[in-house]
Order: C-alpha cells, then sequence, then structure tokens
C-alpha cells in the first residue's frame, strides 16, 4: 500500500530536511554537553594539537561542502540523463523506502569500511578516523577530506533523494546519526543498561541490531591482545546486523583499555587529512 504523493525533486525534497538537520545537530550538541561536563570533551587523554584541527576541517568540509556537492551533482545529472527518474518512487510503502535506504546507504558504508581496513589505499583515507587515542562525538566525521567523496552510500542515498524519498531520508538520518553518535561518544549509554539482569534479554537484541559503544568502541581498541578489541571487524554503523551476518562481530560487552593506531607510525597533519597529496615518508633505503 503506497504513502501518498510525496515530494518528487530535490528542491522539493530537501525542505522536509532541514528539520532533520536540526534535529541531528541537537543530538550532536546533547552528547558533547554530556562529554563537557563528564569526560572534557575538548582535553581527551592523549589527544594532541592535530587532533582538534583534523576533527574540525574534515567535519566542517563533510557537512558544508562533500555531502551538498553530491547532492547538488546527482539532481542535475539524472536530470538531464534520467528526467523520468524524477520522483517515481514518491509513493511507495514506507517500509520499503526504509529497507532501500538500510540496504543502499549502511550496508554500503558497512562494506565501504570493512574494505576500507583491508586495502592500503582506502586505509590511508580512514585512519585519520582511528589516530585518536580516545573516543568521542568529536570522531563522528573525523577521516580524510577524499574519504566521504567516494563514499557509495552518498551516492546511493542522493540517488534515492532524486527519485522521491527526501520524505524517508529525513527520517532515517536522524535514526542513523542518533545511534553513530552515541556509539562514538565516551559517555557510554549502555554500559549501566548491560548491568541490569532483567534488561539481558532486551540488550541481547539491541548490542545484535545496532551499533553500540561497546561494541563500536571495540572497532577503535588500540591493543588486538586486548580481549575487549576488535578492529579487524565491528564494521557497522547504524546497524550491527552486518556484521552479524557477515562474520565479522565480536561482542564483548566490555569496552578496550586504549584506542589508537597500533603498530603504525604517527601520521602527520597532512597525511591525515589529505593523502594522497601528502604521502608518507618513504623509509631510507640502504647502501
Amino acid at each position: 500500500m503506497g504513502t501518498g504523493p510525496r515530494p518528487s525533486s530535490f528542491q522539493e525534497s530537501t525542505t522536509e530536511m532541514p528539520t532533520s538537520t536540526y534535529v541531528v545537530l541537537s543530538i550532536y550538541m546533547a552528547f558533547g554537553l554530556l562529554e563537557l561536563f563528564r569526560t572534557r570533551l575538548f582535553s581527551k587523554n592523549e589527544q594532541t594539537r592535530n587532533d582538534g584541527i583534523v576533527e574540525v576541517i574534515s567535519t566542517v568540509l563533510l557537512l558544508v561542502f562533500t555531502q551538498p556537492a553530491i547532492l547538488i551533482f546527482v539532481d542535475y545529472a539524472l536530470g538531464a540523463l534520467r528526467p523520468e527518474w524524477r520522483g517515481m518512487l514518491s509513493g511507495i510503502n514506507i517500509f520499503l523506502a526504509i529497507g532501500l535506504f538500510l540496504i543502499l546507504d549502511d550496508m554500503m558504508q558497512y562494506w565501504q569500511h570493512r574494505a576500507s581496513h583491508s586495502f592500503a589505499w582506502l586505509y590511508n583515507m580512514h585512519r585519520a578516523h582511528h589516530n585518536a587515542r580516545y573516543m568521542s562525538i568529536r570522531l563522528v566525521y573525523r577521516n580524510n577530506i577524499f574519504y566521504y567523496a567516494l563514499m557509495p552510500s552518498i551516492w546511493f542515498s542522493a540517488v534515492l533523494i532524486y527519485m522521491g524519498l527526501g520524505w524517508v531520508f529525513a527520517g532515517y538520518v536522524v535514526v542513523k546519526q542518533l545511534v553513530i553518535i552515541g556509539a562514538h561518544s565516551d559517555v557510554a549509554w549502555d554500559a549501566k543498561l548491560l548491568k541490569i539482569k532483567w534488561l539481558s534479554p532486551v540488550m541481547w537484541v539491541v548490542e545484535r541490531t545496532i551499533s553500540t559503544p561497546a561494541t563500536h568502541h571495540a572497532h577503535h581498541g588500540r591493543h588486538y591482545s586486548d580481549p575487549a578489541v576488535n578492529y579487524k571487524g565491528n564494521f557497522g554503523n547504524l546497524l550491527f546486523f552486518w556484521d552479524i551476518l557477515f562474520g565479522t562481530a565480536k561482542i564483548t560487552r566490555t569496552y578496550p583499555q586504549s584506542y589508537g593506531v597500533e603498530n603504525l607510525p604517527d601520521a602527520t597533519l597532512g597525511q591525515q587529512l589529505a593523502w594522497p597529496l601528502f604521502p608518507e615518508a618513504k623509509a631510507p633505503q640502504r647502501n
């Protein structure tokens, strides 16, 4: 059963998105205030001067330039090449629409994230996200400035918006960012819930469905010898279910002792923000 007429163009659908943007910003600020008063938002353990620079530049560029540019480019490109696609999905069932975003956005992001830990050139563009030796909402959008431009999920989402699903994306992105922001924060919302025995069956389902602080912190752990660390897995963003489905999940209900990159030399500010424009220095050759 359909849902009735909906916005059929980028210009029309984006009129619904500012509200979701304000909600996401409110969620981000709420977790930020929690960290400010409970875990020192701006002075994390082991942070460096470069950390703040990387986080500010990468976050601002993503939200102000990269993501809007992709949305606008896709709208104009498909408008010229496939005008008949505009708004063609605007009346589909909402559950089918959400399913499309979960597969074409969230699952695609899972596979890109997994690939980023499998191929050296992709990891060089993702490494900035793991260079921080702490967890925080500050890491949510921390990546190489080219990383998001190559993210298939953003491009697929832009296509779905062009096809009339901007009204679904507005709600979907709020839920997704709530989960992701909460999973990165070092104010772990799941810590006390995991200790309540009668909630254990509920949390069993929750931690196998969405990313939680315990499961995502494991991905950021520094030492693989730490039983709570799984930086070779736990790649899920909104849905941790993808890790369960594709065999990369590790659930311990504990938290790593430390965070960051293990067994790699320090990356410069330029390497973190703009590899390959600033490649890693090669080791000197022996005579």
